[in-house]
């Protein structure tokens, strides 16, 4: 009976102890699984859905501000080569599902000469449009666009730099009614143009006129082809905005609660 007991014992302790590698090889492939599912998941929303960006400067204040988190539509203007992180070269730069931004659009374009880095900026020409900066003041087909006086603001700028600006409400052509700082109306880029805007490209300004290198600058971003931009920013997020530069931003706590979920079109 003891060498029965024995011979039957033997088998079970053998098989209990050849079980534990395959369980653990099991519960890894079951993470890889899992790994791959939800990155896969997140590749397909931030290419056909929304992609988050953060904003590093203050070219486009009021209206961004640094440390903002925005979410992009990719949708907004179809899909191409640029919609896709790292920039697939198999992929053409025509568009699927392709619709043109509006006028005054807040968007996210890339610059492949600067290698392909990402920006932001506001879409103030259309193809075929004449623009021109007159005395820190911007005519859009001869026309002035109109500016509206809201009030001065004093702040410590996210470099460190202490800044007094005038902030205005400007009307775009077409109604558009957005924010913009003028420190000077006799800046570098306040007495520019005329621009004939290309067919098929768009010119791009920053809200911050006097903070931001834009398609006013043509050695620089210049027109922006239709095919670069990436995406329309649709929102703010949440914000990791410096509360003490001293701007009119609802900060309890030291926290910017002023700028979460803000629309931007």
């Amino acid at each position: 009976m003891t060498a029965d007991n024995s011979s039957e014992q033997t088998p079970g302790a053998n098989t209990g102890k050849a079980t534990e590698p395959k369980q653990g090889r099991n519960e890894t492939v079951a993470l890889i699984k899992d790994v791959v599912v939800i990155f896969s998941a997140y590749l397909v929303f931030s290419i056909f859905g929304w992609a988050s960006f953060h904003i590093p400067s203050g070219s486009m204040e009021p209206t961004l501000e640094v440390g903002d988190r925005i979410f992009v539509s990719k949708l907004a203007y179809g899909y191409n080569r640029y919609s896709v992180y790292f920039d697939p070269s198999f992929i053409p730069e025509s568009r699927l599902f392709e619709d043109a931004p509006q006028r005054g659009d807040v968007a996210v374009f890339t610059v492949p000469k600067k290698n392909n880095e990402d920006f932001i900026k506001r879409v103030i020409g259309l193809p075929g449009d004449r623009v021109e900066m007159r005395g820190g003041r911007l005519y859009i087909n001869d026309t002035i666009v109109e500016r509206r006086l809201v009030r001065e603001v004093s702040y410590t700028s996210y470099n460190g730099a202490d800044r007094i600006v005038k902030e205005y409400d400007e009307t775009l052509p077409g109604g558009v009614v957005h924010r913009i700082y003028e420190s000077t109306d006799g800046g570098f880029y306040d007495n520019v143009g005329p621009f004939v805007v290309p067919p098929g490209h768009y010119f791009m300004m920053g809200d911050n006129r006097d903070g931001s290198s834009d398609s006013r600058n043509l050695n620089d971003i210049g027109y922006v082809p239709s095919a670069y931009f990436v995406g329309r920013a649709d929102i703010t997020t949440f914000s990791l905005y410096d509360c003490d530069q001293g701007k009119d931003i609802f900060c309890p706590i030291g926290i910017p609660l002023g700028r979460f979920f803000n629309a931007l079109n």
